[in-house]
């Protein structure tokens, strides 16, 4: 399950306002890469939407089936906010209303469209 914790308003190239939801997905344990110690994360993304920002305050704390999966990408350059940082990652995430269960990933279980 995701739940909808915040929206963003965006311009397009052309300057129309759209919205955008963040999404944030299950909590999660993860191994840092320097200590080996464990700590709790969720994964977040954004998706557009068309819903107005009175709809989409309204649906802030709404939970939707899904996950949100990591995808390979073209490199680019991130700033760590909290740092200012630059580095480059070749992943973002994205949310997955369909996710594949345990045993379709381990089998390798075509899912029925």
């Amino acid at each position: 399950m995701v739940t909808v914790t915040g929206f963003k308003t965006k311009n397009t190239t052309e300057g129309k306002a759209f919205n955008v939801l963040i999404l944030q997905g299950d909590l999660e344990f993860i191994p840092s890469k320097t200590t080996g110690k464990f700590y709790a994360t969720a994964r977040t993304c954004s998706i557009s939407c068309t819903f107005n920002e009175v709809v989409c305050e309204g649906l802030i704390g709404k939970t939707l089936p899904g996950a949100i999966e990591k995808m390979q990408c073209e490199p680019y350059d991130y700033t760590v906010k909290e740092t200012g940082e630059v580095i480059k990652l070749d992943y973002s995430y994205y949310y997955n209303p369909n996710p594949k269960t345990v045993e379709q990933e381990v089998f390798q279980v075509k899912v029925a469209a």
